[in-house]
């Protein structure tokens, strides 16, 4: 074999396409002539859709023979219609263009499942296509968007819009069944004459399988809302009906049956509401909606709800609504027009602007005591007596408490047995018993109704559930509306609004109840005052903090607890002012003592000051925060010594240390400053890392992993997703390609719509092509086609579709996409498909022409140009066009010896005819891969220069 044969053989050719590869990652420049028609394309879930988009304005006109669509334009044009040729979307098998009197007509081929719908809008013809018995949204001009499922619950739509209904007959029983693509909410009760159906999902329920009439029903029918789908099943009065779910199925049975009753919603009174309303307990509930009845003229409130089955046993009325007997969820009839209706987690409420309805909840004066001698009721409703309350008498403590528990047992009627058990609470409550007292009185709740509107059985309750530490109940029991304007519960407001951080809310409510503030026992008085000093230090109020703990040590006969929680409150305004010194001093003094609520926070204060006077090293300050945390749990301290050592790890360059500590606390749901401190913390903490830089310092594979640990802390919006293109540039930096498309991939599938999904996946794609996996690449472009992206976004897509047909095989269809590009990319492409389908002479010329003129500059070639430069040569040669190698010869010699791989490239020079070249010479240019890498490390380049996909590339390469 002749070495002009073994050049031109398969073999040969193999080796040295892999030579070359493409260079330069650009978008196209404006095009200076364009057609005067762009054909767009786009694919959803239930129909694609094919727009015309022409220069001026055109009229389309259609018509169907057999399987091909035709579509007439009022004008002509020549159209790029290869997107419907190399890879149409669903529904559509193939186009075509042709010219038929001076117009346009292009044809579309349809699947055999397929129809259509033509439209225009906005200036743009656009047709429709989907399948004949389904997607009905599809079949709109303008579809219109069903409400999206609840966060983190799966879309129950089926994919082609309908749900088939299903019947059973067995046992006298006749069952409906429903089969969502994923758990759907529903609701089913009876309404006149008519057992409703009601889904929370907008499907079109397909009847055409269920009978007309049965034994058990005489008439159905199905109805569809902006977000709901219904059917109303008309059946005999008194048909048992019942229904069970599970998973993505419902099961609708009419007639007696072994089926299990639903469980029952309670309905309850909602006492935290400032005005009244009710509540229900539904469990899984979804939304509420307003459902049309047609038989009846008005509309129908709906709360559909997930398996497994609750529902109403009997039908409630009330003045201004009525809820109905339901088998499952929750529906009413509306009387007043301004009725609310609110779903939200596991909960129904329902009310009006200036509140229902009910029963009255009228203050009551306070009864006379049923036993004499019994602890008695104070001026306010909610003021404590520790003085006679707690009083025990000759008898001591058992004796007092039985006399108390006795008149409770020997009440002869409400109000005595009421009386009675109030006494019983004061007593207890001024004993400090007060989960006793809690008790006490919900029991006597239950047993009377009527109590709750009594304005000292809430006093007695917020006090004993304060002293119990359940602020949040205690808080509803003062704030309800028999004590909302009382100043002595005002006290208590603003007490609980310090014990929660909220501290402006707290200097409001104590200065309401200050009249009330000289009336309570000294101990509950420096506590107020105490909490004052508090809310003016989180305010930033110094000079008044100081003066409310001046006030408060100044009571008699405080508790050394008392006093040194004062001083605690002291020593963090000292701290304010700048006197660490002598906080410092303080907090360690505080943090000796045997009152574990006082000496973690004491220590956490003194930790950190001796920190910043660097008394201390950061390890030592870490080891003590690290064993406080486990110290003391569960409230605004605990997060504080989080964070706190969260920084510190910080400082350490202990990520991940930091992160998992602080993540430790969980995700509370508490408004405390300290908590939404806590979570600012991680999420700046996470944001530093992987949005500021702050983990390039870390190994790639040890960033992502950290990333991966952490992701649910990434935001949602554009700095999360620039978060990810952080790692992708690194990742990509050191070929974990897999790594990298993983990332993205997720982008994709979960996070993205629209066009930034588009530039993500069009990333994708190129890191799938640097990664040798073309079918890949080209599954992610057809799979985020839409009719909207950008013009420099939709030329970027088109060249990594052909560089994917490229690696396919696919050259025809490669090259159809690009023969109108003239860009440097363009013409690229078009040798490099030259060059694989050994057009040696076509091949030659095209990389010839993209060196233009580099030959008369200065300096050594770039990686791209010497590859260019290497095909140019071996394709002239095995043309057998000495003279255009001559010209290379004599144009570029002079950079041989600057060249990153110059034997190969002077082999390639010098031609077939040299005697000088050997097989074995020539097998160096042939071995020669680096054009590939070179394309790589340039898309690696876009990568770290974070150049978002569609933007214009550098200038050179």
């Amino acid at each position: 074999m002749t070495l002009r044969q073994f050049l031109r053989s398969s073999v040969a050719a193999a080796c040295i396409a892999g030579v070359l590869a493409p260079s330069g990652y650009a978008a196209p420049p404006p095009v200076a002539a364009r057609s005067a028609l762009d054909v767009r394309v786009a694919q959803a879930a239930d129909f694609s859709r094919v727009e015309f988009h022409w220069s001026g304005s055109a009229r389309m006109a259609s018509r169907r023979e057999g399987q091909a669509l035709i579509l007439r334009f009022s004008r002509d044009a020549n159209p790029d219609l290869s997107s419907l040729k190399i890879a149409p979307p669903r529904w559509i098998k193939g186009a075509d263009a042709r010219h038929v009197g001076g117009a346009l007509e292009i044809v579309l081929t349809l699947a055999d499942e397929a129809d259509f719908k033509v439209g225009a809008a906005d200036g743009v013809n656009f047709v429709n296509i989907f399948a004949k018995d389904g997607a009905i949204a599809a079949a709109q001009a303008a579809p219109t968007a069903a409400p999206p499922p609840p966060i983190g619950r799966p879309n129950p739509m089926p994919r082609d819009g309908v749900v088939r209904a299903g019947i059973e007959r067995a046992d006298g029983q006749v069952t409906l069944s429903f089969t969502w693509a994923a758990p759907a909410g529903a609701a089913v009760f009876r309404r006149g004459e008519a057992v409703w159906i009601v889904f929370d999902t907008p499907a079109r329920i397909d009847i055409s399988k269920l009978p007309g009439n049965t034994p058990r029903y005489s008439r159905i029918q199905a109805l569809k809302g902006g977000d709901y789908s219904a059917l109303r099943i008309v059946a005999p009065v008194g048909e048992p009906y019942v229904a069970v779910g599970a998973g993505p199925t419902w099961r609708i049975s009419f007639g007696p049956g072994p089926q299990q009753s639903p469980d029952i919603i309670q309905i309850n009174r909602d006492e935290a509401a400032p005005s009244a309303a009710l509540t229900a307990a539904v469990a899984g509930v979804t939304r509420a909606i307003w459902v049309d009845d047609p038989a009846v003229g008005d509309k129908i409130i709906v709360a559909p709800a997930l398996p497994p089955a609750k529902g109403l046993s009997s039908r409630r009325d009330y003045v201004e609504f009525a809820l109905l007997q339901s088998a499952q969820g929750l529906a009413a009839e509306a009387y007043a027009s301004d009725l609310m209706v609110q779903a939200s987690t596991d909960e129904v409420r329902i009310g009006r602007p200036k509140g229902l309805a009910l029963s009255p909840a009228s203050a009551a004066a306070p009864p006379e005591e049923a036993v004499a001698g019994a602890p008695q009721p104070l001026s306010m409703p909610a003021l404590i007596d520790l003085e006679d309350w707690p009083k025990l008498g000759s008898g001591g403590f058992l004796a007092r408490y039985n006399a108390l528990q006795n008149a409770v047992s020997a009440a002869a009627d409400e109000d005595a047995d009421i009386a009675a058990r109030l006494a019983l609470a004061r007593f207890l409550v001024g004993s400090q018993m007060s989960f006793e007292a809690i008790g006490v009185l919900n029991a006597g709740a239950r047993q009377h109704q009527t109590m709750m509107a009594n304005p000292e059985f809430r006093g007695l309750r917020g006090m004993a559930r304060v002293l119990a530490g359940r602020y949040a109940e205690a808080d509803a029991d003062f704030s309800s509306p028999v004590l909302a304007d009382e100043p002595s519960s005002a006290m208590w407001r603003g007490y609980i609004s310090t014990k929660n951080g909220q501290f402006l809310d707290a200097r409001t409510k104590f200065a309401s109840g200050g009249r009330a503030l000289d009336l309570f026992p000294p101990i509950w008085k420096a506590r107020f005052l105490g909490a004052q000093a508090e809310a003016a230090l989180g305010v930033g109020d110094l000079t008044g903090a100081l003066q409310y703990v001046a006030k408060a040590l100044d009571q008699p006969k405080l508790p050394v607890r008392d006093q040194l929680a004062i001083r605690l409150v002291q020593a963090r305004i000292f701290e304010a002012k700048g006197e660490k010194v002598r906080a410092k001093k303080m907090f360690q003094a505080i943090a000796r003592a045997p009152y574990d609520n006082l000496t973690a926070p004491a220590l956490l204060h003194a930790t950190r000051l001796q920190y910043e006077k660097r008394e201390i090293n950061a390890a030592k300050a870490a080891d003590t925060l690290n064993q406080l945390r486990y110290r003391w749990r569960g409230d605004g301290v605990e997060m504080d010594v989080i964070r706190a050592l969260g920084k510190l790890y910080i400082d350490q360059g202990r990520y991940r240390e930091a992160l998992e500590v602080m993540r430790s606390a969980g995700r509370p749901s508490s408004d405390r400053p300290e908590a939404l401190a806590l979570q600012s913390e991680i999420s700046s903490t996470f944001r530093a890392l992987f949005l500021d830089g702050l983990a390039d310092g870390m190994q790639p594979i040890q960033a992502v992993g950290l990333f991966y640990d952490f992701q649910e802390l990434t935001p949602i919006g554009a700095d999360g997703d620039q978060m990810v293109r952080n790692l992708v540039r690194r990742l990509v930096d050191v070929d974990l390609l897999d790594d990298a498309a993983k990332l993205l991939k997720y982008q994709v599938d979960n996070r993205l719509n629209g066009v930034p999904k588009a530039q993500v996946a069009t990333d994708l794609a190129w890191i799938y092509l640097m990664n040798k996996r073309p079918e890949d690449a080209l599954n992610t472009i057809n799979a985020t086609r839409t009719t909207i992206l950008p013009p420099a976004l939709n030329a970027e897509r088109r060249l990594a579709t052909a560089r994917a047909l490229i690696g396919l095989g696919r050259y025809d269809d490669a090259e159809e996409l690009v023969e109108r590009d003239n860009t440097k990319d363009g013409q690229e492409i078009r040798a490099d498909i030259a060059w694989k389908q050994r057009a040696w002479p076509l091949a030659g010329g095209l990389y010839e022409r993209m060196l233009g003129d580099r030959w008369k500059g200065q300096g050594a070639l770039s990686r791209a140009e010497e590859a260019r430069l290497l095909r140019a040569s071996v394709a002239y040669s095995l043309a057998d066009d000495d003279a255009s190698l001559a010209r290379l010869r004599q144009r570029w010699t002079r950079f041989v010896d600057s060249a990153g791989n110059p034997d190969g490239l002077r082999v390639a020079l010098q031609g077939l005819g040299s005697e000088a070249v050997s097989p074995s010479d020539f097998g160096k240019v042939s071995a020669d891969n680096e054009a590939f890498s070179g394309w790589v490390a340039r898309m690696k380049d876009k990568f770290r220069t974070g150049q978002p996909a569609g933007a214009a590339a550098r200038a050179g390469g």
